[in-house]
């Protein structure tokens, strides 16, 4: 009888750890759910810039100079947009000026090309790269094509000598979807569309 008792004292006892144990794991998931909600959050509202300098330190860390110094460059020209417009840049502006760096980029990619400068080439591509990750992905032909049809169709039948409106509208369109295209690409593509080609 008293081996009965002494049992079940025993499983009472290991049954109340057991609880403890459980408890304590509850709230260590419970902290470690909020902390990485917390996070998804804060990495939500981070502006652009934020990003950017959040990486030129893991970049220091990691001595990652060509990444680096492309980063420190990117900045640079944030900055520098900053002082001339005097005021802090909105996300639209900051990927205006990233969206310049791209362009640049994709012009000196095609100048060292052709001038057999292929190590400077593959340098400009990489910073290219590097940029436009920080931005929403480029829209595809089909989807610039598609727009631009949109566009034509609400202008009632548009001519060649419109081809500046419906450019104008088309890129109004692409801004306002927040869709990334490319300029010269959308000339082309509205130049077809106008002439039936």
């Amino acid at each position: 009888m008293r081996s009965k008792e002494y049992g079940r004292t025993e499983c009472k006892r290991i049954l109340r750890a057991i609880s403890k144990i459980c408890h304590v794991r509850s709230l260590l998931l419970s902290r470690f759910f909020c902390q990485a909600r917390v996070f998804a959050v804060y990495n939500f509202f981070m502006t652009l810039v934020d990003r950017i300098q959040q990486d030129i330190v893991a970049a220091m860390k990691a001595k990652d100079e060509p990444r680096l110094s492309a980063l420190r460059m990117v900045k640079s020209a944030l900055q520098n947009r900053k002082v001339e417009k005097m005021a802090p840049l909105d996300e639209k502006e900051s990927q205006a000026v990233l969206a310049t760096l791209i362009k640049q980029r994709k012009e000196a990619v095609e100048q060292f090309t052709k001038g057999g400068r292929q190590e400077m080439a593959d340098k400009e591509a990489a910073e290219m790269s590097l940029i436009e990750s920080y931005l929403p992905q480029a829209a595809t032909e089909s989807e610039i094509v598609a727009g631009v049809r949109a566009v034509i169709a609400e202008m009632n039948t548009p001519t060649m000598k419109d081809m500046g409106s419906v450019m104008k509208n088309a890129m109004a369109r692409f801004q306002g979807a927040d869709m990334r295209v490319d300029g010269k690409m959308v000339s082309e593509i509205v130049k077809r569309e106008l002439t039936g080609k």
